[in-house]
């Protein structure tokens, strides 16, 4: 997916990249280090400003990064990355760091980019980003690893999310994965117009 097809997002729409359910991949920077991580509990919140919550559990690198910097990037990735979704899902990135001097991003080979509005690095390849900066809540954060951001940018793939709408028909390798535990994803199906019924 190269960067001719991503396009901007209007943050009024942002958080229909999320509306449907993807796993994400987290990715955070600090201080010359950068981690990524999968997470499948990412929701919108909240419109204008667009905000969205995931849960990041307080062993992961990925959540000291985001801490630190205050700001992530939720990646959207498609059925093409379904490997490397699972990869940066099982594999510690502090350990990596420790034991062999690498990050993910090096040890798997991962295209990156730069965001717009922050540090934090944005995985090519995927169907959308959003940039986030982080709402400071710490009792959410460590009671309930509950973190809450506000959208700044948002950028998607504009062969399957234009105007406002995702649009998968043709694009199979290209549709968001959905994690149902054990390594195992769905991906998205076709879609359903629904239509209201009379009384």
């Amino acid at each position: 997916m190269s960067a001719s097809h991503r396009r901007p997002v209007p943050l009024a729409k942002a958080y229909r990249l999320l509306n449907h359910g993807p796993t994400v991949l987290v990715s955070a920077a600090h201080d010359g280090q950068r981690n990524i991580m999968a997470a499948a509990w990412a929701m919108p919140l909240d419109f204008e400003p667009p905000k969205v919550a995931v849960v990041l559990d307080k062993a992961t690198w990925t959540r000291q990064l985001l801490e630190a910097s205050g700001t992530f990037v939720l990646n959207v990735p498609c059925v093409a990355q379904a490997d490397i979704t699972q990869s940066v899902g099982t594999r510690s990135g502090l350990e990596l760091q420790q034991q062999r001097g690498i990050d993910k991003f090096q040890a798997y080979g991962l295209q990156t980019f730069s965001a717009d509005s922050i540090d934090a690095p944005m995985l090519e390849g995927c169907v959308a980003w959003l940039e986030c900066r982080v709402l400071p809540e710490p009792h959410n954060h460590q009671q309930y690893d509950l973190f809450l951001a506000e959208v700044i940018a948002a950028q998607a793939d504009e062969r399957v999310f234009s105007e406002g709408h995702w649009h998968f028909e043709g694009h199979d390798q290209m549709r968001t994965l959905h994690h149902v535990a054990g390594g195992n994803f769905l991906a998205i199906g076709a879609a359903v117009v629904g239509h209201a019924l009379a009384e």
